[in-house]
C-alpha cells in the first residue's frame, strides 16, 4: 500500500543501512560535530510495572481490554481508576506516552456501563487533539458494548452532529473555548448532559498556565455552578505531562484539594540525550554559528539515515526557514519534498489533519513544527526529536523530547543551542537538563481583569442571589464585584438578586487565550483563496506591508494589511531574503503598590509599536536592507517590577552618561536571564525594556520587567520579593562568563555607541550592579 511507502522496514533509494544507532556513531566520529557536543548521555530503558486489571472494573470494559490483548494495567492506570471510582478528584502526572488516556477512559466507561444515562465531558486544549482522541475512544466504547456515543463538539462540527451531541452523546469532547462560548451560555439546550454529568476530564493540564489557565479556572467555576443548577456534581480527572507542581496546579484550577497519581508504571526505551552547541565564529563578540543552520544540517543527516524526525522551531518564521533549508539540503538526495513538511498554527485545519494522518501512515520523513505538536496527538512512531533552541523551560523541553520513542524503541533527543543567554546557560551546565527540578505551572484565577469578565458571563448564564459565592470566591467579594457591574449598568439588581441587563452576549467578547479575539485572514492574490490565518498581535509583526510571509517553505509578500476588516493580501514571490519586525516597547507606571530602595512594583501600561523591519538573507543571515512600517500601537495593562538608577548614582560612576545607560541596558539582559531561571518560567512570559520612570530633564535609567500577560499572573511581585537574590545571581552570571567585554551569554552584544568607550562595558555593568546592591 502506497501510504506505507516510508515505513522503516521498507528499502528506499536513499537508505544506506544506517539508522539511528549508526548515525549517532557517525556524529561521534565527525570532527565537526563531536567537539561541540556539550552533552552525550543515554537514559537507560525502564521496565514496566504491571498490576492486574482491578476487579471493580465493569466486566464489559474489562472484556474490551482483553480483546485488545490488555490483561494487565500499568500501576498508575490502576491507581487512577481506583481513586476516581471511589469519588476522588484526581490528577495524573506522568511522562509523555505513558498511557494516560486509560487513566481517565476506564473510570468514565465504567460509569457509563453502570448507568445508561451517565454522561462525561472531555476538555482538550486544541481541536486536533480532541478529534484524535475521539477516534480511539469510539473504538473502545464499541468494544465495551456501550451505545452512548462520543462526539467532538467544536467550531468545525456540522449542525446535525451538534444536535446529536446535545441530545444523545454520552461523551462530548470539546475545548475550553467551546465550553466557554458554545455550551455554558446555552446550558438550557445542554440540560441532558449537564444533569447527568458524572465526570469532567481535562487533558494536557500543563498547557493551562498564565492567561489561558487563569481563564480556564473561571470557566470551570461557571461549569460547576451551571451543573449544580441542573442537579449534578461531577468529579474531575486531570492528566498532565511532568510539571513541578501538578497537585497544587490542579487544586488551584479546581478550587479544592485533589489526589495526585505521580508514579509512572509505563516502560521506556533507551533515549540518547544530546546537546549540540554550535561553534564560535567570532570569539571577540562571542557569536556562534547560526543555530537554525546547524539544526537544518543535523536534521538532514537524520533524514538521510532514514530516521523519522520531528524538529521543533521557536517561532512560525523559524519553522518556515528551517523547512526551506532542509528541502534545499535534500533536494539532490531523491527524497520527495512532500515528505518534508511544516506544522504550525496558522495552517488551515484540513492541512493540519492531512499532515497528522500522513505522519501516522509513515509517509513523512521529517516534520518541522512549533509547539503545536508538543501535545499528545497520535502521530505514529518517531525516532528522533530535534529542538532548535531551548524552549524556555524544562517542562516544555521534556514534553518535546517525549515525542520520540513513543513505541518504546530507542530514541534520540537533540537540543541545538542558540546564542541566547538561557541556551548558553544550559550548554555551559548541560547536567541542568538531567538534574534540575521541572518548572511549576502558575495561574491567577482571581486576576481582577480576568475575574470580572467571567462574572459577566456567569450572570448571563444564571442570576446571582444575595449571599452566593463564585465557587471559592467568598460571598463578600462576589457581592462587591456584582455591585460594581450593576453600577456600570451591566447587571440589574432587584432586591437581593443580580440579573444580566445588557443586550450584548458577554462570552463572545472574552478570549480565553489572548488579548484580541479576532484572527487576521491571509488571502492569496490573484486567486483570492484563503491561505492561512494569524492572531491579531502576531499580524502586526508578520503581516505588515512589504513583509515576507512564509508558508510551507514558500514566500509571499504582503501587499496590503486591512486591520479594520481583519484581512491581509499576499502574493507569491521568490526573494532571497525573509523579514523580521523591529518593535519598540514603552512602559508607563499607572500605580505603585510597593517600593524598597531603588526597586518598585505595581500596575503599568505596556505600549508596543512595530517601527520597521529588517531584510535577512537566506543561508548567510546577513542584513540586506531595512523598511519602515506604519501601524497603530498595541497597548495592554499589566504588572511590572522595576529598578531605577537615580541621578546621584549615575554621577557617582564617573562615566559618560551614554555609557552608563548602555551598562544598565546590559545589566537588564543578565537580570532577565537569571530571573527566568529563578522563577522557573518561559522567557517569553517576562518582558523587559529600558526607559525612565520620571519626567525629569535628565533620564533616570529604569529597567522594567513586566508580565507579558494582560493583568499579570503574579511574576512581578515575586521578582520584587526576590530582588536581592536577583542581583546576586546576575552578578554571578556576569563574573563567571569567560568573555572579555560582554557576549550573548551574559550581558548581550555591544549595540555600538557613536563615540569610543571610556570604560569597559562589562566592568561598568558590574559597577552599576554593586551600587544597586549597596
Amino acid at each position: 500500500m502506497e501510504s506505507q511507502a516510508f515505513q522503516r522496514d521498507r528499502i528506499v533509494p536513499w537508505s544506506k543501512g544506517s539508522g539511528l544507532a549508526a548515525q549517532l556513531e557517525a556524529w561521534r566520529a565527525d570532527p565537526t560535530v563531536w567537539p561541540h557536543l556539550a552533552l552525550d548521555h543515554t537514559l537507560p530503558p525502564r521496565d514496566a510495572v504491571h498490576v492486574p486489571v482491578p476487579p471493580a472494573l465493569h466486566p464489559n470494559v474489562a472484556q474490551a481490554l482483553a480483546d485488545r490483548g490488555i490483561d494487565q494495567l500499568y500501576s498508575h492506570q490502576a491507581e487512577a481508576f481506583t481513586l476516581a471510582s471511589q469519588g476522588a478528584d484526581v490528577v495524573v502526572a506522568t511522562p509523555t506516552a505513558s498511557g494516560k488516556s486509560l487513566c481517565f477512559n476506564l473510570p468514565v466507561l465504567d460509569a457509563l456501563a453502570r448507568e445508561p444515562t451517565a454522561c462525561a465531558l472531555y476538555l482538550f486544549p486544541t481541536k486536533a487533539l480532541s478529534r484524535d482522541q475521539e477516534e480511539s475512544l469510539r473504538g473502545l466504547m464499541k468494544a465495551s458494548s456501550l451505545s452512548h456515543g462520543a462526539i467532538t463538539f467544536d467550531g468545525d462540527t456540522p449542525p446535525d452532529s451538534r444536535r446529536a451531541a446535545r441530545e444523545r452523546a454520552g461523551i462530548v469532547l470539546t475545548n475550553p473555548d467551546m465550553l466557554h462560548g458554545g455550551i455554558l451560555p446555552h446550558h438550557a439546550s445542554w440540560a441532558r448532559l449537564l444533569a447527568n454529568l458524572k465526570y469532567v476530564v481535562l487533558d494536557e493540564l500543563h498547557t493551562y498556565r498564565g492567561v489561558f489557565g487563569s481563564h480556564l479556572a473561571n470557566v470551570l467555576r461557571r461549569l460547576e455552578r451551571v451543573a449544580a443548577f441542573h442537579g449534578s456534581k461531577p468529579r474531575f480527572i486531570f492528566a498532565s505531562a511532568t510539571i513541578g507542581n501538578p497537585k497544587e496546579h490542579a487544586a488551584r484550577m479546581l478550587g479544592r484539594d485533589v489526589t495526585l497519581v505521580g508514579e509512572s508504571g509505563a516502560p521506556r526505551g533507551a533515549r540518547s540525550v544530546l546537546i549540540y552547541n554550535p561553534p564560535v565564529v567570532n570569539a571577540e563578540l562571542g557569536v556562534r554559528q547560526s543555530y537554525v543552520k546547524a539544526t537544518a544540517r543535523l536534521s538532514a543527516d537524520l533524514v538521510r539515515a532514514g530516521v523519522v524526525t520531528l524538529v521543533f522551531g521557536q517561532s512560525r518564521n523559524t519553522v518556515e526557514v528551517l523547512l526551506k533549508y532542509l528541502r534545499d539540503a535534500l533536494a539532490k538526495e531523491r527524497i520527495p519534498l512532500d515528505s518534508l513538511l511544516a506544522y504550525r498554527g496558522g495552517y488551515l485545519p484540513k492541512t493540519r489533519r492531512d499532515i497528522e494522518q500522513r505522519l501516522r501512515n509513515g509517509e513523512i520523513r521529517c516534520v518541522v513544527a512549533t509547539n503545536a505538536l508538543e501535545l499528545g496527538i497520535d502521530i505514529g512512531a518517531l525516532d528522533a526529536v530535534v529542538c532548535a533552541g531551548y524552549p524556555g523551560n524544562l517542562a516544555a523541553l521534556w514534553q518535546r523530547f517525549g515525542r520520540a520513542g513513543r513505541r518504546q524503541e530507542d530514541a534520540l533527543a537533540l537540543l541545538v543551542g542558540s546564542s541566547a543567554p538561557l541556551d548558553q546557560y544550559v550548554c555551559s551546565d548541560p547536567q541542568f537538563v538531567l538534574r534540575a527540578p521541572v518548572e511549576q505551572a502558575r495561574i491567577d484565577p482571581d486576576n481582577v481583569e480576568i475575574l470580572v469578565q467571567h462574572f459577566k458571563c456567569a450572570a448571563f448564564e444564571l442570576p446571582f442571589a444575595s449571599g452566593d459565592t463564585f465557587r471559592e470566591v467568598p460571598a463578600e467579594q462576589t457581592t462587591e464585584a456584582l455591585d460594581f457591574l450593576a453600577s456600570h449598568h451591566v447587571l440589574h439588581k432587584n432586591t437581593h438578586t443580580w440579573y444580566w441587563a445588557s443586550d450584548a452576549y458577554p462570552a463572545a467578547n472574552v478570549s480565553l487565550r489572548s488579548v484580541g479575539w479576532d484572527n487576521v485572514v491571509i488571502i492569496e492574490r490573484p486567486s483570492d483563496t484563503t491561505l492561512a490565518e494569524l492572531d491579531w498581535r502576531s499580524a502586526h509583526t508578520m503581516l505588515h506591508e512589504q513583509a515576507i510571509y512564509q508558508h510551507d517553505a514558500e514566500q509571499y509578500q504582503v501587499e496590503r494589511l486591512d486591520l479594520q476588516n481583519r484581512k491581509a493580501y499576499v502574493r507569491k514571490v521568490e526573494p532571497d531574503y525573509f523579514t523580521t519586525a523591529m518593535v519598540q516597547t514603552k512602559v508607563e507606571v499607572l500605580s505603585e503598590a510597593r517600593s524598597a530602595a531603588m526597586f518598585g512594583t505595581g500596575e503599568v501600561s505596556v505600549i508596543e509599536k512595530v517601527v520597521g523591519f529588517k531584510k535577512v538573507k537566506f543561508h548567510t543571515h546577513e542584513n540586506v536592507g531595512y523598511g519602515e512600517v506604519a501601524l497603530p500601537e498595541l497597548q495592554m495593562h499589566s504588572a511590572a517590577c522595576w529598578v531605577t538608577v537615580p541621578e546621584d548614582v549615575v554621577g557617582a560612576l564617573q562615566a559618560p552618561r551614554v555609557e552608563v545607560v548602555d551598562a544598565v541596558r546590559a545589566l537588564g539582559h543578565a537580570m532577565h536571564s537569571v530571573a527566568c531561571v529563578g522563577l522557573m518560567i518561559d522567557p517569553r512570559d517576562l518582558g523587559r525594556t529600558l526607559g525612565s520612570k520620571s519626567n525629569q530633564p535628565l533620564m533616570e535609567p529604569t529597567l522594567y520587567f513586566y508580565d507579558e500577560i494582560p493583568g499579570g499572573v503574579g511574576l512581578s511581585p515575586r521578582l520584587f520579593e526576590e530582588r536581592e537574590a536577583l542581583l546576586a545571581r546576575a552578578k554571578t552570571l556576569i563574573e563567571a562568563c569567560v568573555c572579555d567585554d560582554g557576549c550573548p551569554a551574559c550581558i548581550g552584544l555591544d549595540v555600538g555607541l557613536s563615540a569610543p568607550r571610556a570604560h569597559g562595558r562589562k566592568r561598568l555593568a558590574l559597577r552599576v550592579l554593586e551600587r544597586l546592591e549597596a
